[in-house]
Formats: structure tokens, C-alpha cells, sequence
């Protein structure tokens, strides 16, 4: 008698899981032509590129998409949008000497593309960049991290350290703010690299060997200056493997989660939902807790999918070989995925992150309860030399950022600590806690 309520409740249980994590429908193609790269900047206005210099856009959300005229034949890597006017590509020339990366830009989403060779023969672009018109970054392979400061006009290659895998591929490029960002790549049975810079790119250094992952590393996310997330994997022997950093890059963590295939991309629906796609495993692997663990899922008609962008939490798009789009549809019930912030159990203040740091660093520290914060920064002499925060604030993790350069309020002269040892402390309700951190010029 009690079998069938309990079967029952399994089915129903069941139903409502698929449901909230969202589904993925096709999206009549222009082409047929595989598309390697897509990119939103809002939920309207899109692109997508590929093979055999395809362009196609969409300006009403994915639902139908044109040919651009791109004015070139090869293949294109990657596309990126800074807003639904300023764009560019990188397209790789193998076919006619010399070999090497061909840069598109657009100033008119795409009505007109003007074309430029890179400067360096034989690198071949694999990610690109923009922060605003003028800064920007590409990454590619052999190897490479160039920096423009004038809108592309002209790159130069960015200081990396010296290490192992100085000259490995990279394969992408991310950035948190001006000045924490992460690069990821490496090669295939040998290891995976990631690169991490917090002086705005001035210089980069890669992961300890010691803690690389067996193979590449295609993506990373950045939930915060500190706390960053990678994919990546080995198609054959390996699987899908992670790899994660909880202070800004010193020390990393690799996991196999146990998944046959390679994670080619990696983007956050919201800050807990993550989607990846296998590629020619013809399946997404889905996430609901930051990447604490993972499950499969088929794509659509067992398309291949190669890239995946979520513009904001209600649209996503997946672009693939033989030309395949697909459009997320919000889960039916999104009460069952609402995220639900994790509240600290101890009051904690942690180390800052650089340290030692010029001119900036980051402070941060957790909250299990409610109560008035007041974090300050006092110099060896007890003197204060600023309040960081001091109002009430709920429970939760919170990171503050600290600079040892600033202007008065009037537009007045600018100030500059010297270096030397300064401490932080944090008091909330009976809680109080001093770090010291050591800026260094």
C-alpha cells in the first residue's frame, strides 16, 4: 500500500530537478558552417562566429540571425563585443604565407568589418579581450599575452615570468577588475597552466608546477578577486577536471570529477549555476553549486557544441559544428534553483590579497551574523589611516579594497603612503581582529 505514494513522490522529485536547471532548444542556423565563438552583450544583441570567416548576428535575442560580411575566408577563433557598436575577431590566416592571426574590428556591430594583419607571423590568436575602447587583450598559441592600449592599433607582448610554462598555449583570458586577471591553457598530455596577474597585467606568473593539472586548462571563471574556477580535461584517458584557487592564484587544487570528455568553455548562469559543453561528447555538464559537483545532460538532436554565454541569469545561447544555435529556456520553476547564500560559521578575517602590494590590495572577511562593522587601517604607530568600512552589515562574506594612493575629495593634492608595514582590524559586535600587510614600492 505504501509503494505507490512513495513512487509517486520519486517521479515528482525527479520532474521538478529537470526542470529547474533550464533546458536548451534549437534556433533555425543561417549556416552550416561551424561556429566556433559567440558573444552577447545584452540580451538582444549577438554574435556568432567560424569557420570559413562566417559572422552572423542576431539583434532580437537569438531568435533569428544574418550574415555579416567579414571579408575574410579564414577561420575565426573568437569574437567579442564591448557594446552593440565596438567589436572585434581574431582569424586565423593558414593559408597563405605568411601564416598568422588576422584582426577584425568593427565600429558599426558589424556592419562593416576592416581588417589588419598581426605584426608577429605564425601566432594564432585564440582569445580575445576589450575592458573599454582603448585597453584590451589577446591570447594565443604558440604563446602569447599582448596588451593594447590604444584600441588595437598596436600590442605588445605582456612580462611573464620565467618559469616551466612560460611557452605554453593559452587559450583564454579573463578579467576580474583593472587589476586582478587570469589566463588559462597548456597542451595536451603535458599539463595545464594558469596564469595570474594582480597589477593589471604589468606582469603574469603561472601556477607552481607542482600543483598543475595533468592537462589544459580551456576557461576560467572569476567569482572574485581570490576565488576563481577553471575547466578543462583530457578528451581520452582523464576526463573533465577542475581546478581551483581561493587566494588570488598562490596555491591551486585539480579534481577529475569523474566525466569522460573535455570541458571546452565554462560560463555562471547565476553566481552558483555553471555550464559547460563536452563537444564531440555531444552533452552539457550542469552545475548548481559553484562546481562542487556536476551532472550530465544531452544536448539537443546530439549536437556538438563548442561555446556557451549566458548574457544575464534569464538567457543563454550555445553555438556548434554544422552551424547549431541553441537558446537556454529559464527553468519552469525557478523557486526550486534560487540561489541561497551560504552563511559563515565563525567570524573570520583573512590575509590580504597581494601582500605584499603596491598600490592596492584586498581584505576580506566573513560575517555569521548580523552586526556594525568598523574595518580600519593603522600605521606602525597606531596612527589611523583610514576606515575601510563602518556601517551595519548582514551576515555574509565581504571583501573591501585598500589602496595606498588617493586624492581629497576637493580635487586636491593626491597622497601616496611610503612603504613599511601597516595593519588592518576588524571589529564587529564582540569581535576583533589585526593582520598586518606590507606595502612594497
Amino acid at each position: 500500500m505504501n509503494r505507490i505514494p512513495q513512487y509517486i513522490i520519486i517521479i515528482f522529485t525527479f520532474h521538478v530537478n529537470l526542470f529547474a536547471q533550464g533546458t536548451w532548444e534549437s534556433v533555425e542556423s543561417p549556416t552550416n558552417q561551424t561556429l566556433t565563438s559567440v558573444h552577447f552583450v545584452d540580451s538582444l544583441y549577438g554574435w556568432a562566429a567560424g569557420v570559413s570567416g562566417t559572422i552572423i548576428h542576431s539583434d532580437d535575442g537569438g531568435n533569428n540571425w544574418v550574415f555579416q560580411n567579414s571579408k575574410t575566408e579564414n577561420t575565426i577563433a573568437d569574437v567579442f563585443f564591448l557594446n552593440r557598436n565596438l567589436g572585434w575577431a581574431s582569424s586565423w590566416n593558414t593559408s597563405v604565407i605568411p601564416f598568422g592571426t588576422l584582426l577584425l574590428k568593427t565600429t558599426d556591430g558589424g556592419q562593416n568589418w576592416i581588417s589588419e594583419s598581426y605584426r608577429d607571423d605564425n601566432l594564432f590568436m585564440t582569445s580575445i579581450l576589450f575592458l573599454d575602447s582603448l585597453n584590451g587583450w589577446m591570447v594565443g598559441k604558440p604563446h602569447s599575452i599582448v596588451k593594447t592600449t590604444n584600441g588595437g592599433i598596436s600590442w605588445a607582448q605582456a612580462e611573464i615570468d620565467t618559469s616551466l610554462f612560460a611557452f605554453f598555449p593559452v587559450f583564454n583570458i579573463k578579467f576580474y577588475n583593472s587589476h586582478y586577471g587570469y589566463a588559462c591553457g597548456g597542451a595536451i598530455d603535458a599539463a595545464g597552466v594558469v596564469w595570474s596577474t594582480s597589477n593589471g597585467g604589468d606582469n603574469w606568473f603561472a601556477i607552481n608546477p607542482l600543483e598543475a593539472p595533468p592537462d589544459p586548462i580551456s576557461q576560467v571563471h572569476i567569482f572574485d578577486s581570490v576565488n576563481v574556477i577553471g575547466m578543462g580535461g583530457d578528451r581520452e584517458l582523464f576526463g573533465v577536471g577542475l581546478i581551483r584557487t581561493s587566494d588570488g592564484g598562490l596555491f591551486w587544487e585539480y579534481e577529475d570529477i569523474g566525466i569522460q570528455g573535455f570541458g571546452l568553455t565554462l560560463d555562471f548562469r547565476t553566481e552558483n549555476e555553471a555550464w559547460s559543453a563536452l563537444g564531440g561528447q555531444q552533452k552539457f555538464i550542469y552545475s548548481s553549486d559553484s562546481g562542487a559537483t556536476w551532472i550530465q545532460i544531452p544536448t539537443p538532436d546530439s549536437s556538438t557544441i563548442i561555446d556557451v554565454i549566458f548574457p544575464d541569469s534569464l538567457h543563454g545561447f550555445a553555438v556548434g559544428r554544422d552551424g547549431v544555435i541553441l537558446k537556454y529556456k529559464p527553468p519552469l520553476v525557478d523557486a526550486v534553483s534560487d540561489y541561497h547564500p551560504v552563511i559563515p560559521e565563525f567570524f573570520e578575517l583573512y590575509q590580504n590579497y597581494p601582500n605584499p602590494f603596491n598600490p592596492t590590495t584586498t581584505i576580506k572577511y566573513s560575517l555569521p551574523e548580523d552586526g556594525f562593522v568598523n574595518l580600519t587601517v593603522f600605521n606602525m604607530l597606531g596612527e589611523e589611516i583610514k576606515t575601510l568600512v563602518n556601517s551595519e552589515q548582514k551576515s555574509g562574506n565581504y571583501e573591501v579594497e585598500f589602496s595606498a594612493k588617493g586624492g581629497s575629495a576637493s580635487g586636491g593634492n593626491a597622497w601616496s603612503l611610503p612603504s613599511g608595514i601597516y595593519f588592518y582590524r576588524l571589529h564587529v559586535v564582540e569581535f576583533v581582529e589585526t593582520k598586518k600587510m606590507l606595502l612594497l614600492k
